[in-house]
């Protein structure tokens, strides 16, 4: 099995620069998504956490790569050759690009801003030595300037979509020259773009300002300057009497500087969106209905203790998020937030609130994490498919009484629906807001069409375009049924049942080859590969985040699944037969929700009924993927074992250690799901940190 690479990882961590980091992921993600998740990572993942796998590419920003070196060497940086020189990219800016050449030479007989030394990484095999223009200062802008760039297009013909321009103004702050770039000898590096002015610093023979490095089968791509700093976001300096034209100069090379970024990322291998330069969605309304409307009303009832009224508005300002309730008595028929936008800018300006300046600026950066997030309450009725044009509630609720009919036990769950277009992660809306979710009866669930940060086990983020079913259930679970019908094993039954529900979801789904990797994924097998070689890829993965309160374990449980999107993985729709063209028409998300969620309220009763009994076991041992699979155990020294399945009691995984000529040895070991990771390609469970 082959893992695909979805991820793009980039480094926030000690000696970033919090400007660096917000330019990068910004423009990273208009041009990537929908292919990728962006994800920002912190230093103890990239030293301890197994990111490579599933990694496409590794981005270094600009700050002060001293900060790096404290963090990062050893093991980090063994980490990061390892996985340049197996096939990875790498790409640094500024003083990413610093960090990963051989050396670094910086400001060198300027003693409060002097940095001199060898670099671990050393992708670049000689010098990267700057500033290239006098004037750097940290954390400031006087020495920020619009330097022309003179572009090798023989360098990157293919990875360019149309004609690069052959010199465009991009923006520079500190960032270093590579020393003899065109002349490095016993590796092979490309000059893909070089200074045009006259520098401040000896380049050598030349004046490289980014390196295409060939490393092993994998790639480092490192620049001096910032190409990936768009002029929309750079904030005005009056106190710099150059700056305002430093951005218009800016400004006027854009579309050249998107271009060239573009041809740079697919000269590393991404694929990019189809648009030059993808708009960041904004946030939707989420959409609160039941299948009763006074049902909606109950709610609202039991959220008045934590709503706060403030200029005849009401707010419940969560510990993570601040939510705005509306209902749908005041006309607000609106799919996306415009019209709650402006209605909310022209009400709390005219108030003297602050919450408008918290409301993204689509042509800039967009904090989602200070957008007010708007609550529409449907005490009348149903929404509209106006109004929620990409999720039919009409369909959603008639289905979920459809099913009711055939699955015993299942009664109330997802009687009340919040719905959202666009969020931000159904679990962490939920999970990071106590007060709102207080008192939410079990069976409450929250959906999506889109997630801007989904989220997954340890450091992952579920990547959530349209057409991937993205929904969260709360499930308050008696604190006295714990040692008897331990937490953990709600993971477990939410994977028999995700499986179950599509494969009965419809007469012929009763054969699609979806099963289960321990503890939490959905896999199947891959319909780009013959069926013999038993080649599975991801399509699904559960999220349980626990916390306690009124006696219950309240449970977030995410489920993410691939059903009908064609990226960025294999869907459930591609499993289809490829004539079975009927098949695929009747796969909607409304039904798959509703067919998931009675099944799992079916699965959950008869859990707090019996327990993990001897017929639950069957039923995930049938459907999972590991019965006598030859794993190594990291944390014991690479022990080899084989797995014999899941324990009881507390839901361990139970393997048995195997001597050379894979015999059984009886010596057993039992490993906790939230404390190793199962490497599925490797063969590899692994001691998380």
């Amino acid at each position: 099995m082959t893992p695909t690479k979805l991820n793009v990882l980039v480094y926030t961590g000690t000696g970033t620069t919090s400007a660096s980091v917000r330019q990068c992921l910004d423009s990273l993600r208009r041009l990537l998504a929908p292919n990728y998740a962006v994800i920002p990572v912190s230093e103890s993942v990239l030293v301890r956490e197994p990111w490579a796998p599933t990694c496409a590419l590794l981005v270094i920003p600009g700050g002060a790569d001293l900060g790096y070196c404290r963090v990062l060497n050893g093991e980090g940086n063994r980490r990061i050759v390892e996985f340049v020189r197996r096939g990875g990219a790498y790409l640094g800016f500024c003083a990413g690009a610093y960090y990963g050449s051989a050396r670094c030479e910086f400001e060198v007989g300027n003693p409060p801003l002097e940095v001199v030394g060898s670099r671990e990484l050393a992708f670049f095999p000689g010098t990267c030595r700057g500033g290239a223009f006098a004037g750097f200062e940290y954390h400031g802008e006087k020495g920020a300037r619009a330097a022309v760039l003179r572009v090798d297009r023989a360098a990157l013909e293919g990875a360019a979509e149309g004609q690069l321009a052959e010199t465009f103004a991009c923006y520079y702050n500190g960032g270093g020259v590579f020393v003899d770039a065109a002349a490095v000898t016993g590796s092979k590096v490309d000059v893909l773009a070089s200074y045009q002015d006259r520098l401040d610093v000896d380049g050598g023979r030349g004046k490289a300002a980014l390196v295409l490095c060939h490393v092993g089968d994998g790639m480092a791509m490192l620049s001096g300057p910032h190409p990936e700093f768009s002029p929309a976001n750079l904030p005005p300096q009056p106190g710099i009497p150059h700056y305002a034209d430093l951005i218009r100069t800016l400004q006027q090379d854009d579309e050249a500087r998107l271009c060239f970024l573009r041809a740079c990322l697919r000269k590393l291998g991404l694929e990019l969106s189809t648009e030059k330069s993808a708009s960041l969605p904004r946030l939707s309304s989420i959409h609160l209905s039941a299948v009763d409307a006074s049902l909606v009303s109950e709610l609202l009832c039991s959220w008045a203790r934590v709503i706060d009224k403030k200029n005849n508005h009401e707010y419940i300002r969560g510990e993570g998020d601040t939510f705005r309730i509306h209902s749908d008595q005041d006309g607000l028929a609106v799919r996306d937030m415009d019209s709650l936008r402006a209605l909310s800018v022209h009400q709390d300006h005219h108030h003297g609130d602050d919450d408008a300046a918290a409301l993204d600026d689509a042509a800039g950066i967009i904090d989602y994490g200070t957008v007010t997030k708007i609550i529409v309450a449907h005490e009348n009725g149903l929404p509209t498919t106006d109004m929620t044009p990409r999720f039919n509630h009409e369909l959603y609720y008639s289905s979920l009484a459809r099913f009711r009919k055939i699955e015993e036990g299942a009664e109330t769950w997802g009687n009340v629906l919040m719905y959202g277009d666009v969020v931000t992660s159904t679990n962490s809306l939920l999970e990071k807001n106590p007060k709102l979710i207080a008192g939410l009866p079990t069976g409450f669930t929250f959906s999506a069409s889109t997630q801007v940060a989904g989220r997954g086990r340890g450091s992952n983020v579920w990547l959530a375009p349209p057409g991937g079913l993205m929904f969260s259930t709360i499930i308050n679970h008696p604190a006295h049924l714990a040692v008897s019908r331990p937490v953990v094993f709600l993971q477990y039954i939410a994977a028999i049942a995700i499986v179950e529900a599509i494969q009965s979801y419809d007469a012929g789904y009763e054969n699609l080859p979806v099963k289960l990797k321990w503890p939490n994924d959905i896999y199947a097998l891959d319909p780009t590969k013959p069926a013999s070689s038993k080649s599975y890829v991801k399509i699904g993965g559960i999220l349980s985040q626990c916390g306690y309160a009124d006696g219950a374990y309240q449970v977030v449980l995410g489920i993410g699944i691939n059903a009908t999107n064609p990226r960025p993985t294999t869907s459930l729709s591609d499993l289809l037969p490829a004539h079975a063209t009927a098949l695929a028409s009747t796969l909607r998300l409304e039904t798959l929700l509703a067919r998931i969620l009675t099944r799992l309220e079916s699965l959950y009763a008869r859990f707090r009924r019996e327990g993990f009994t001897e017929g639950l076991e069957r039923r995930y041992y049938r459907h999972w993927l590991h019965t006598g699979q030859a794993v190594s155990l990291e944390a014991e020294g690479g022990v080899r074992a084989r797995v014999l399945g899941i324990t009881r009691d507390w839901g361990m995984l139970r393997v048995e250690e195997m001597d050379r000529d894979g015999r059984a040895t009886g010596r057993m070991w039992t490993l906790q799901s939230d404390e190793n990771s199962f490497d599925f390609w490797r063969g590899l469970v692994r001691r998380k940190m």
